[in-house]
């Protein structure tokens, strides 16, 4: 049962005013008790503590330090090297999510910390947190509205609410409209009863909605929490094989715990699981997006969350509105249409209100075809008002003689009078243009009718002008270019749909029998709105809960949405899109929720923000070859030699070099190169489809290597000096083929990678630091000969994928042909 609001009181008048009481003390105090007060709620989007327990405890870092504090209380400080990519991944984790954080809890819709109220008969100042439901609130040019309420009264009350429903004009609010939360007064005055406060009201639901943490929708870290979750099912079987594999071969359990050669055999253990974990993956990921960001930024284009770099490559339907991206805001002459008679001085009168110093956006447009040499002073002026919408002048010349109003054609031109005028009205309504008339009348503006600002009555219609939206010089083209690239576009525009019809037609964004949609007729039902907006690409007229149900339609239709916005009316909307986009101009609530903010407003930094997404996404793809592969033969050579019950063949300091001349520092280069291939989807089924059959081939070759060293009986110094020949050559060989088409750097890397592992071999102090002994005569023929056949196994399968790539990306270009 639902209580009513109490009720201000009101008392005689005063000079034709009503006296307003408000609310009294005892009521004030009834309906604290039973609606509570002003207060928004200042629940954090998440904790540090959740953000640490996200980022540090997590399965990843909990395998290396376990086996990094295994390897330091064994004393086997050489072989610990690797914990140092947990810690960094641990902080860039840590960092990229404390900074959502801060950005989410300084999220505000509302900011004006003070109100006006009548209490008691006076009209008092407040502090906006002691305002209670029913209170009578007074508002005026310059406030904002602290509360949703409903007008009471109004002399001339106008609000912007352009950030709350994108309506870009000023919105008249006569008695019983409503006043939402966060909308802001532009003109006039009124008073208005409080409906809903605190966690009630527009603008908190709002803010506690959007500040609902979420991470960006990213495959890449999609497909790498799926090999993390696939390594982790594997972690504990592979290891318990592995341990009782490295146990039984110093001579069996017990054998072993006798003569402390179980250290040796943990050592072995700790270098099966760290060679499991793609350690380097996750790091030089976050370096590829970071280094995307950097240049980004340099763009002028600021990312909030590392992973957004990508997003827009992935982006196949771009949602936006028109003022900010397509136009500049703003009106520009378009043309001049004239009645049969018009009055002579005509454009002497349009260039002096162009050239008047307190012209509107309007009026100074028509100086491009009425310039200041024609204007002349203005004796007499009646200044535009957004309540009126006109203004009138007259002029200090005979060639323009008596008054010229200039103004709305549905105010200033009179039917019977200016029928014709009227009729082009008519025909210019369905264009999107803006239309604006003059009129004329033969008596001069008086100082009494200036102070009066009485409309003469006896004007005709003289002319109509028509404007056009001011296009941004850039918008066709950066609409060709997502065109071109299979990114289909979306306009949701809170004008009239005819407007942004008119804008869609002259950046060739539709064709001319196109036509927009007005969004109050769409359908409520998802599946019915996702067919509209699969085949539709111009609404107007769109509420802000329509602009979230529409991003929310296209993915259901599997599209991944981007969504620019500047207003509070675009937060729930940007929130959803799997990449939201503001404006830097825009309000501090839609920046707050974007991931990327686009800071001096233009519109043509976005194909930028494609190639560098494209630039991260190929390069993290090339990395993940590199890095799957090794978790590919990791797992493959732990389960082999554990069922074989043979030594592991690699120490942990061994499996570091490797990783270092193979993978590590070639990695920190590919994951900065220029890249601007088309996205493709499937980025992890192509990963693992290279790095399963290159693992193979290197187990294969790792385990004919093992067997010739067991048939020469080696030392064990030997064996893993063996097999980390043959690992490093067709570790190599993989880098080779993740590097081509070779340029100049690369060709240095692979070169320096060698050298690398040649000082490893034959240097003194590396030899003894490493462990390496070089096997006999018999087995180095072995190691070359299998190095060889395994480079040419690895060459005829490297082939096999990049013709699959090249007929997925054929395919993909003739899709979007």
């Amino acid at each position: 049962m639902t209580s009513e609001l109490p009720q201000p009181q009101v008392a005689g008048t005063t000079h034709g005013h009503t006296t307003m009481r408000g609310l009294t003390a005892a009521a004030v105090e009834r309906s604290r008790a039973e609606h509570g007060r002003n207060v928004l709620p200042v629940n954090s989007s998440r904790s540090m503590w959740e953000i640490l327990r996200a980022n540090v405890f997590t399965l990843f870092n909990g395998i290396v330090v376990a086996c990094f504090l295994l390897l330091a209380i064994l004393g086997r400080w050489q072989d610990a090297i690797f914990g140092f990519s947990a810690v960094a991944n641990s902080i860039i984790g840590v960092w990229q999510e404390y900074s959502a954080k801060r950005q989410l809890d300084n999220l505000r819709v509302l900011s004006a910390p003070h109100a006006r109220a009548y209490r008691d008969g006076e009209l008092v100042e407040l502090v906006r947190e002691d305002l209670v439901v029913g209170d009578l609130i007074s508002v005026r040019a310059g406030d904002q509205v602290p509360a949703d309420a409903r007008v009471q009264s109004t002399s001339g009350l106008q609000v912007d609410e352009s950030l709350l429903t994108g309506e870009e004009d000023a919105v008249d609010k006569a008695q019983g409209d409503p006043l939402l939360s966060g909308a802001i007064v532009v003109a006039g005055s009124g008073t208005a009863v409080l409906e809903r406060i605190g966690a009630e009201s527009f603008a908190a639901k709002l803010t506690t909605e959007a500040k609902q943490f979420s991470l960006v929708n990213s495959e890449i870290r999609n497909g790498l929490n799926r090999v993390l979750r696939i390594v982790a099912v594997l972690l504990l079987p592979v290891m318990l094989i592995v341990v009782n594999g490295q146990m039984q071969a110093f001579g069996g359990w017990e054998a072993a715990i006798q003569s402390g050669d179980w250290r040796d055999a943990a050592v072995g253990a700790v270098a099966a699981a760290i060679a499991m974990v793609p350690l380097g993956l996750l790091l030089m990921t976050s370096v590829a997006f970071a280094a995307g960001a950097l240049k980004l930024g340099q763009r002028k284009v600021l990312v909030q969350e590392l992973h957004a770099v990508e997003g827009l490559a992935r982006v196949d339907v771009l949602c936006f509105d028109k003022t900010g991206t397509l136009t500049e805001g703003g009106v520009m002459y378009n043309d001049t249409h004239l009645a049969a008679d018009p009055s002579l001085g005509w454009e002497r009168a349009l260039a002096s209100l162009a050239a008047d110093e307190g012209a509107n956006d309007t009026a100074r447009s028509l100086a491009a075809a009425y310039p200041d040499t024609l204007a002349t002073e203005i004796r007499h002026e009646i200044a535009f008002s957004s309540q009126r919408k006109w203004s009138a002048v007259s002029l200090d010349t005979e060639e323009a003689p008596g008054a010229w109003i200039l103004g709305g054609p549905d105010v200033i031109l009179q039917p019977g009078l200016d029928d014709a005028l009227l009729e082009k009205v008519a025909e210019f309504a369905n264009t999107g243009l803006r239309v604006v008339a003059l009129c004329h009348t033969s008596e001069p503006l008086s100082a009494a009718s200036v102070k009066a600002e009485r409309l003469p009555s006896n004007r005709r219609g003289v002319l109509i002008l028509t404007l056009r939206e001011r296009i941004r010089s850039d918008a066709a083209q950066t609409v060709k270019y997502f065109r071109e690239e299979g990114v289909e576009l979306r306009i949701i525009s809170g004008d009239d749909p005819r407007t942004v019809t008119a804008v869609a037609r002259e950046v060739e964004l539709i064709r001319a029998d196109e036509s927009g949609i007005d969004a109050r007729t769409l359908p409520e039902a998802s599946e019915e709105l996702a067919e509209v907006m699969e085949h539709n690409r111009v609404f107007g007229r769109v509420s802000p809960t329509q602009k979230r149900n529409m991003v929310r339609a296209l993915q259901s239709r599997g599209h991944v949405v981007a969504m620019t916005g500047d207003g509070v009316n675009d937060v729930l909307a940007l929130k959803d899109a799997d990449l939201g986009i503001a404006m830097g101009h825009g309000s501090g609530a839609s920046r707050a929720v974007s991931r990327l903010t686009l800071l001096d407003n233009q519109f043509q930094a976005l194909p930028d923000v494609v190639l560098e997404g494209r630039q991260a996404i190929a390069n993290v793809e090339r990395l993940s070859m590199l890095y799957l592969s090794k978790t590919a033969w990791a797992i493959l050579i732990a389960l082999v030699f554990g069922l074989l019950l043979w030594r592991y063949p690699f120490e942990p300091r061994q499996m570091s070099l490797l990783d270092g001349i193979s993978i590590g520092l070639p990695a920190f280069v590919l994951a900065l190169l220029p890249n601007s291939r088309r996205y493709l989807t499937g980025f992890f089924r192509r990963a693992i489809a290279f790095a399963l059959p290159a693992g193979i081939a290197i187990t294969v070759g790792i385990l004919v290597t093992g067997i010739a060293s067991n048939t020469y009986e080696q030392t064990t110094a030997q064996q893993q000096t063996a097999a980390s020949i043959v690992l490093a050559v067709m570790g190599l060989w993989i880098l080779g083929m993740v590097c081509r088409p070779f340029r100049p750097i690369l060709a240095l890397v692979m070169l320096g990678s060698i050298a690398v592992l040649f000082v490893a071999l034959f240097t003194p102090l590396t030899v003894w630091f490493f462990g390496f002994a070089w096997p006999d005569a018999p087995v180095l023929w072995v190691v070359g000969i299998v190095s060889v056949l395994g480079c040419a196994v690895l060459e005829v399968h490297g082939q096999l994928r990049m013709r699959s790539a090249s007929r997925e990306l054929e395919a993909s270009e003739e899709k979007w042909a």
